[in-house]
């Protein structure tokens, strides 16, 4: 058995394994793209980001995270419980090995994982590679040619980064409002948004942050925005716009009809799954992890679970499901 990813998702399906009585390295293995001793992602992360749940819902039930259980956790922190964790299960992940297919031949049981070290016959297969694998960006942002930088809000570590003059920061979410009223210290920002967002009070914490409002619609759920409020942001200096339409060079036109030529562009567009490899599998309606191919199983995507799969509590219910689907297949 193969769970592909080392992240919380892919942790949480080992640690999920091993309370069935398997065995890392013996029953199942775990791979990840990363190259070997990698600093797992969220040390990449900027300086000054925090979780949007208190400790208390940002770990494993059967692994508390220490101290104040309701302070916020910061990236480096994350990084280390995540490392202890997978110490205490004693998986050793193979580094530098990427999913790049699966596939499923005649009417056996056997799928064939093709990775960048070749091809592996083995039963099943567990996509753990995350909700946010790889940085989305809006088609326009290709057009762009402004006089100072154009990143994604992933490759953001602090102000230092972005060249003195007006920024246009692209997403009203979580990222995108954070990263407004942290530049409006030191650079005159703009702030465009498509989509309003229900926007709550920073008081501190946000103790289940992901988990979608009681009685909501999934197809109506977006996440809130955990921050300083829009009268906030104003008074921080912070320019609101329409949501970004075009580009041309260092020109974006906005829904409004409006223009700007901002020195600099931050696009915090969100993310794509990091399911690529998976091709044609579909999620089975109303059937939580499972797929359209016989014993491969995904985990804290919610696409293939539920809105709550990208938190640590969602993708350990993702994973108990799954060890319970593994060990009942004939």
């Amino acid at each position: 058995m193969i769970i592909v990813g080392a992240g919380q998702a892919g942790l949480a399906v080992a640690a999920a394994l091993r309370a069935e009585g398997l065995e890392p390295q013996r029953d199942f293995i775990v791979i990840d793209g990363a190259p070997s001793l990698h600093l797992r992602s969220w040390r990449d992360r900027r300086a000054t980001l925090e979780l949007l749940s208190d400790a208390r819902h940002s770990a494993f039930p059967w692994r508390p995270l220490p101290g104040d259980q309701r302070r916020r956790i910061q990236a480096d922190e994350m990084a280390d419980y995540l490392s202890a964790v997978e110490a205490a299960l004693g998986v050793e992940t193979r580094w530098n090995v990427r999913a790049t297919s699966v596939e499923h031949s005649g009417s056996g049981t056997t799928l064939f994982l093709s990775t960048s070290a070749g091809i592996v016959q083995t039963r099943n297969v567990v996509c753990a590679t995350g909700a946010t694998s790889r940085p989305a960006s809006p088609s326009w942002a290709s057009y762009l040619a402004v006089p100072g930088i154009v990143l994604h809000s992933h490759d953001y570590r602090s102000p230092d980064q972005i060249p003195r003059g007006d920024v246009l920061i692209v997403g009203g979410g979580n990222a995108g409002v954070r990263l407004a009223h942290e530049l409006s210290a030191t650079h005159r920002v703009t702030l465009a948004t498509r989509t309003p967002r229900v926007i709550r009070a920073d008081r501190g914490r946000a103790p289940r942050a992901g988990r979608p409002p009681r009685f909501a619609p999934r197809a109506a759920h977006r996440e809130p925005v955990h921050g300083p409020n829009l009268a906030a942001l104003r008074r921080s200096g912070v320019t609101l716009a329409s949501g970004v339409v075009h580009a041309d060079g260092a020109r974006v036109r906005f829904a409004d009809g409006s223009v700007a030529s901002p020195t600099s562009v931050v696009l915090a567009t969100g993310y794509h799954p990091g399911d690529e490899w998976l091709a044609g599998a579909t999620p089975q309606p109303r059937r939580a992890t499972l797929t359209d191919i016989p014993g491969l199983f995904v985990a804290g995507i919610p696409r293939f679970g539920r809105p709550e799969s990208v938190t640590i509590a969602g993708v350990w219910n993702d994973a108990t499901i799954i060890a319970q689907h593994i060990m009942g297949r004939p």
